[in-house]
């Protein structure tokens, strides 16, 4: 497929002999500039999600492999002011459990141009540090929610804490880490019939929901289509009870598609990685824990920056490091592609 036919702006495909355009940003063969920087934080998660990982965990990474907060900084630093990146949103595991997580959003804030800031939490121990990390520079936080009820959440997480979850998602919104954006994976045969619900609470409570389809990023490598519910079927759901109304604007990098519910101006989105996939606007760039550079979510390959930052690596020689790795990004994640395969590292290591 040519650029032409991605949506793509005109950088075409060049030989791998050929040099990168004289271009500081991270742009790639396909014309796709990486503006959003995703840094997982932490590799560890205090829930074990059936479609994330195994009951009894992982094997979780060395505490010396972990890039420490300055060296998280200067990395984030780097990607701020040599490489163009506008947006910077936090991740994990799960990133409270971070216990500098304050010092590296102070950090980040600081930075000038300031980038946004956001983070991606399950909520668990946000209720008594929401006022904290809005204080520390956070602009808004997405937390995910799969079920309303106890039992399912209970189910569905191996742990009975959806009280703090909702506790969480509250405190966020009063700290003023708006919009509060929830996100939810719906399960066949699980939890697909609390579509509808998911979509009022929100509503009601003033959050802005994203439906996921499930992707093939668990550590046990159990994904199967079948068992995903797709986007069309999502609509569907919430088509039984809402007037969905297909957002006029454009969609530019974001990966939700957006609905109108009843008129507006309330919305609810749809991520569609799998059935819908939109990698020809992919603008992300990401950082793991142990500081390996990736250019998705999907890639077989990474670039380790963590290595020769410690070697005596200057920032120049970093950022050099970063606009190679991302110069050499695939055309998309080929998830629908006959011979796909599932990275070795799972959701949790990677970070969302």
């Amino acid at each position: 497929m040519a650029p032409v036919e991605l949506g793509l702006p005109g950088v075409r495909r060049t030989p791998s002999t050929e040099a990168r355009p004289q271009d500081d940003r991270l742009i790639d063969t396909f014309g796709r500039v990486a503006t959003d920087l995703r840094v997982s934080l932490t590799d560890r998660c205090n829930l074990r999600c059936t479609y994330c990982m195994p009951a009894e965990g992982l094997d979780w990474l060395p505490g010396p492999d972990l890039l420490t907060g300055a060296e998280l900084s200067r990395l984030i630093g780097i990607a701020v002011h040599r490489l163009g990146v506008r947006e910077v949103r936090f991740t994990g595991g799960e990133p409270l459990l971070r216990k500098d997580l304050a010092e590296v959003l102070a950090a980040t804030a600081a930075l000038e141009p300031r980038p946004s800031t956001s983070l991606t939490t399950n909520g668990i121990g946000l209720a008594r540090r929401a006022a904290e990390l809005r204080a520390a520079g956070l602009d808004r936080i997405n937390v995910s929610l799969d079920t309303l009820r106890p039992d399912r959440f209970a189910a569905i997480t191996r742990r009975d804490r959806l009280a703090d979850v909702l506790a969480g998602m509250a405190a966020a919104r009063d700290a003023g880490l708006t919009p509060v954006k929830v996100n939810s994976v719906l399960l066949r045969g699980v939890n697909e019939n609390e579509a509808p619900e998911l979509l009022r609470y929100c509503l009601d409570q003033g959050y802005q929901l994203r439906f996921i389809e499930q992707m093939p990023l668990d550590a046990q490598h159990g994904w199967r289509r079948s068992d995903m519910v797709t986007a069309q079927e999502i609509l569907a759901l919430l088509g039984k009870e809402f007037e969905l109304t297909p957002m006029s604007e454009r969609r530019g990098a974001a990966p939700a598609e957006r609905w109108l519910v009843d008129g507006g101006p309330a919305t609810v989105g749809v991520i569609a990685s799998v059935t819908r996939p939109f990698c020809a606007a992919c603008d992300r760039t990401r950082l793991t824990a142990d500081g390996a550079l990736r250019t998705c979510l999907f890639a077989t390959t990474e670039t380790d920056l963590r290595g020769p930052m410690r070697a005596g690596a200057d920032d120049e020689e970093l950022a050099e490091l970063w606009r190679i790795a991302m110069w050499g990004k695939a055309k998309g994640h080929g998830i629908n592609d006959d011979g796909f395969t599932q990275p070795d590292r799972p959701m949790s290591a990677i970070g969302g």
